[in-house]
């Protein structure tokens, strides 16, 4: 058996140890394999591991279901498992979401308690080596303020759901006041937006709280219904950073200079992105979002290597911006 058909055994006897087992149409999606080929891995999954139940469920579904116990020596995680579950960790923190961050925490002692001593400081030597060389043990940079009693409240009402008191201070307000919310979901960027029903607002109508004008939030015991159909991904599409704007919201056209395509091609700018080359070398890049501030923030770093052909507005918001002196691209 080759190495790679090793690995893959393993992953399969893994998928089959959870309570729920794994069927043929889980390891297709899992391995992108025809229905043979996932017969021939189950068939290859019970001559390795004896202990192998298979059963057939209530739809009539075919089930192979490995006990933990026949697993436990190939459970214990990797360095490099390891070290991506700390990354996770500290990206969570960068990222402000200090209530996720212990969450992990919480999940990492667990896994490193099953971890036999002998093996546990030979993983903890090659962790720090690659936490080290990937960047994550310390990153430096500017990060936001956060209130991490702010976090873990808009945490647990998301959970819940339940209803959030915020103390709030809106662009054009003086103060801060206290305004119930029903929270939907959280949307990630330069800035961290609180997406949220008003409850003293109509039905419907979706709010975006930046959650560093948060100064105060409680966690109500009354719950909510989510507003039916709302999707925090689709949601999220309608931004190019974390600002939606329904004013602002249409094509986006940039197009990058025959030396910076290459690098340019090399960037996601938005999930609704498509990508044309022309004739002289050019990339063109065309996308549906709002947020042309934080557009612009970002245009910025490429100097004058990106000219916006549309909108209109975001064309002159940058104009007399575009410098040619950088030494590098983004």
């Amino acid at each position: 058996m080759s190495f790679s058909k090793a690995q893959e055994l393993i992953r399969l006897a893994t998928m089959a140890a959870r309570r729920t087992g794994v069927t043929l149409a889980d390891i297709e999606a899992e391995f992108s394999v025809s229905r043979r080929t996932a017969q021939r891995m189950t068939d290859a999954l019970c001559a390795s591991f004896p202990l192998t139940e298979h059963t057939t469920e209530d739809d009539r579904r075919a089930c192979w279901r490995l006990p933990t116990r026949a697993m436990a020596a190939l459970l214990t995680p990797t360095a490099e498992e390891l070290s991506a579950l700390a990354a996770t960790r500290n990206t969570l923190r960068v990222e402000g979401m200090e209530a996720e961050a212990k969450l992990v925490r919480q999940l990492e002692l667990k896994v490193r308690a099953l971890i036999p001593a002998q093996t546990s400081v030979r993983l903890e030597a090659d962790e720090e080596a690659l936490l080290e060389a990937l960047g994550h043990a310390a990153r430096p940079g500017p990060r936001r303020a956060a209130n991490p009693s702010v976090d873990e409240a808009i945490s647990e009402a998301l959970k819940g759901p339940f209803l959030l008191r915020i103390r709030y201070r809106g662009r054009t307000e003086e103060a801060p006041r206290d305004r119930n919310v029903a929270p939907h979901g959280l949307l990630l960027g330069v800035r961290r937006y609180l997406v949220a029903r008003d409850t003293a607002k109509p039905a419907g109508q979706l709010l975006h709280y930046r959650v560093e004008e948060i100064d105060q939030a409680e966690v109500l015991a009354e719950t909510f219904i989510p507003d039916p159909g709302f999707n925090i991904q689709a949601h999220a599409e309608q931004a190019f950073g974390s600002y939606i704007s329904r004013a602002e919201h249409g094509e986006v056209v940039w197009k990058f200079a025959p030396h910076a395509a290459a690098h340019a091609r090399r960037y996601t700018f938005h999930p609704t992105q498509t990508l044309e080359e022309t004739a002289d070398g050019s990339l063109v890049v065309r996308f549906q979002a709002s947020g042309h501030l934080e557009m612009c923030w970002h245009l910025y770093a490429w100097g004058d290597a990106v000219e916006v052909l549309a909108p209109q507005a975001l064309r002159d918001m940058v104009e007399g911006h575009r410098r040619g002196d950088f030494p590098a691209l983004p």
